[in-house]
């Protein structure tokens, strides 16, 4: 292939850069237009049927979950009833007293913050020393 050949092809590229491409129609002659169809050959479409709603599925009595009633909560025994107190009601008292402004006595601060953390102490000594069952990974079918 001659360099000459595409030195000249790259220019007119150039030079027609952005004009439009005329096309020649010729193409367009060709195609003839589809034969008419008799009216009574045609083919139509089929008249739509009316909506109808499906009627709603019927739960079974085993596909729906009813979860058991959940157990009381445990009460705590009378020490350990105490040290929960302790280590929720003392911190509430004393920011109960700051934000409102009421001035407590010395010796009630020490005493709530001696309660709090005897009994936070106290909960941490009764914990069991053993998971309940080696073996349970905490979940429950």
């Amino acid at each position: 292939m001659p360099r000459e050949n595409d030195d000249d092809a790259w220019r007119a590229i150039v030079e027609n850069f952005g004009d439009r491409a005329d096309l020649d129609d010729a193409g367009a002659a060709e195609v003839a237009p589809p034969p008419a169809v008799p009216e009574e050959d045609r083919i139509r479409p089929a008249d739509p049927e009316p909506y109808v709603d499906p009627p709603a599925p019927v739960p079974d009595d085993e596909d729906r979950f009813v979860p058991p009633d959940p157990a009381p909560l445990p009460i705590p025994t009378p020490d350990r009833g105490i040290a929960w107190l302790g280590v929720f009601g003392a911190p509430v008292v004393l920011l109960v007293s700051l934000l409102v402004g009421i001035d407590l006595p010395t010796w009630v601060g020490w005493l709530l913050v001696v309660w709090f953390v005897g009994g936070f102490v106290y909960l941490v000594h009764q914990m069991p020393r053993e998971p309940r069952s080696p073996w349970d990974d905490g979940s429950r079918i």
